[in-house]
């Protein structure tokens, strides 16, 4: 087992961010997705961050060619509510490994008729709708302003549908677009939420997703989600209430054609290496002059800023 920790001569070594063609895939499996299939040469990689300590031991191994980083959000025996992921050491912990595009396949609930239990959605667009959760890594002294019109980067996207809609089972549907409602959990919604959602338009509802395309936005990495419907939230009058067992009973069902369109999309990406208006992300959106940023955070966010400001030890 390799073991990493945080430190000034990691950072050094860190790769540069503008070199796609020995950059990592990043995959977040969500509930039901703990591990992806036909992963080969795994190692588990210990890694202690600035942020803490990311959900569980990341797996690297290759998929399809591509060198993939696997990491469950809620560990591995499922122990994190979607409020207490720790989401900013999730996406340091994969920055630090090379990783420049995410996929995110994850369980959700459908806010429309169309968009049926079984079907998959890659959305473009957010709501968020959390209170509880880490906003940015620039604080304590630094401030950025990433834009975040667009969160979902629309060449990852196109890959993943592509791959999606080649491989969905007779009888389900991959959904391209739509807005993706983000809640504070761990509860479902009230049945007044899910109108009033509903009303607003968005077409699925989930737990974790906006919270990790905010951070890896200005991480500079690349994120699509593969959003996997497992029920109707509670809009649906016909379907009653959401629980548990029909939410675990429809991702086991899910999960294996969510691993077909993973590795097939890895794939793609290990041929194409697509760039993204992402993995420039921070080009133009640090506000605070370098040499006013105190030294403990400078250090901390050094792995994202150095293609503008240089290492955090040449500072020095």
């Amino acid at each position: 087992m390799i073991s990493q920790h945080f430190s000034s001569d990691f950072l050094e070594d860190a790769s540069n961010p503008g070199d796609l063609k020995d950059s990592r895939l990043g995959v977040l499996g969500g509930s039901g997705l703990y591990s992806i299939n036909n992963l080969e040469d795994i190692k588990e990689i210990d890694i202690e961050t600035p942020f803490g300590k990311p959900s569980d031991k990341l797996r690297l191994g290759k998929l399809s060619g591509m060198e993939v980083v696997f990491l469950a959000r809620h560990g591995r025996n499922h122990t994190f509510t979607p409020t207490g992921v720790p989401y900013l050491a999730n996406i340091w912990a994969l920055r630090s490994l090379n990783v420049r595009w995410i996929l995110s396949p994850s369980a959700v609930g459908s806010l429309q008729e169309q968009i049926r239990p079984l079907d998959m959605v890659v959305p473009d667009q957010f709501i968020d709708r959390t209170h509880q959760r880490p906003l940015t890594f620039f604080s304590e002294g630094i401030v950025a302003h990433v834009a975040m019109a667009d969160p979902f980067c629309p060449n990852l996207s196109r890959l993943l549908t592509e791959e999606g809609e080649r491989l969905m089972p007779e009888g389900r549907q991959l959904h391209l677009g739509g807005i993706y409602l983000a809640m504070e959990g761990p509860a479902f919604s009230t049945r007044a939420e899910s109108k009033l959602y509903r009303s607003w338009g968005c077409k699925v509802i989930g737990m974790t997703n906006h919270t990790e395309a905010r951070l890896a936005r200005e991480a500079e990495m690349a994120y699509a989600s593969l959003s996997m419907v497992t029920d109707y939230d509670c809009w649906h009058e016909k379907y009653g209430s959401v629980n548990v067992e029909m939410v675990i009973d429809n991702l086991k069902k899910n999960a294996e054609v969510a691993n077909k369109v993973i590795e097939a999309t890895a794939k793609r990406i290990s041929e194409l290496r697509p760039s993204s208006e992402a993995h420039r992300a921070l080009k133009n959106s640090l506000l605070t002059a370098k040499e006013k940023v105190p030294q403990e955070t400078f250090k901390k966010i050094n792995l994202f800023t150095k293609n503008y400001w240089g290492s955090f030890n040449d500072a020095q």
